[in-house]
This record gives structure tokens, C-alpha cells and sequence, in this order.
């Protein structure tokens, strides 16, 4: 099992965040890593897919994915994510919520990669988003709507 095993950089890769992130979240117990004799960090890719929000096999999630395209619109972000929250509250859906800052012609954010890997676990039961534009500018599907 050890030779299947990836670096804090190829871990950071794959859940789409830092470097800094797994170290910290290491440091609050949320993400343990194996350590090799020399210190560092070695992580098994099954148990990475399965953090936070991919949930047990058979068992499908609702996402909620929020976003804008700029610094100035943070505010419109948080209208966002206050409406998607309402939303599934109110529909009885217990979900995981999303958020990318960034243009939606940009296929490489954090938050989207996420998601593209949550689907691809074929983890989601519903996506949940305020307009199909906030996906992706071009490419959404007629069932979207």
C-alpha cells in the first residue's frame, strides 16, 4: 500500500488546494498524513477523494456552487451563497457549498476542479447554482435550464 502513496504536492493537486492547507489541516486533525522517516508527508489518493465532501459509496450529495468574476464582486458572491443556502434549506437538502472567484471562461479554478472531481466520483445527486451562467460562460447544457 505505501507505494501508492503521493507527496503533499501531488495531494495539493488533486484536492485542488495548497500546499499550506494540508499542513494546516494536518495540524487540526482534520487530514492525517503519514510521515516518512524524514518528515515528510505522504498521502493515499483513495482516502484524499474521500475528504470532506465526497461521501460514502452509493451515498450522493447535494452542491451548491457559487460564483463571480471579480475582487469587486465579493458582495454578489455572498448574495449568492446566502440564496443557495436558503434554497436548499428550505427544500430539506443538507449540501456542500462551492465558491469560485474567477472569470467562467477560466476552466482552472480551485472551486471547479473540485466539483469536476466531485462529479467524476459520481458523488453529486443535485447541483444546485443561481444561474447556469455561473458554471461556465459557454457549454452548459440545455438540461441545465
Amino acid at each position: 500500500m505505501r507505494e501508492n502513496l503521493i507527496n503533499i504536492g501531488e495531494a495539493a493537486r488533486l484536492l485542488a488546494v495548497t500546499t499550506k492547507t494540508l499542513r494546516t489541516w494536518d495540524k487540526e486533525g482534520k487530514l492525517k498524513a503519514m510521515k516518512t522517516i524524514g518528515g515528510h508527508r505522504r498521502y493515499d489518493p483513495r482516502v484524499l477523494l474521500n475528504l470532506g465532501s465526497i461521501p460514502e459509496p452509493g451515498k450522493k450529495i447535494t452542491v451548491c456552487y457559487a460564483r463571480v468574476s471579480s475582487h469587486d464582486q465579493k458582495k454578489d458572491l455572498q448574495t449568492q451563497i446566502k440564496a443557495l443556502e436558503m434554497f436548499c434549506t428550505a427544500s430539506g437538502w443538507s449540501f456542500d457549498m462551492i465558491s469560485d472567484l474567477g472569470s467562467g471562461l477560466n476552466y482552472k479554478k480551485k472551486g471547479l476542479a473540485r466539483l469536476i472531481k466531485l462529479i467524476c466520483a459520481s458523488a453529486i445527486q443535485r447541483l444546485v447554482i443561481t444561474n447556469k451562467d455561473r458554471l461556465l460562460r459557454f457549454g452548459s447544457a440545455k438540461y441545465l435550464e
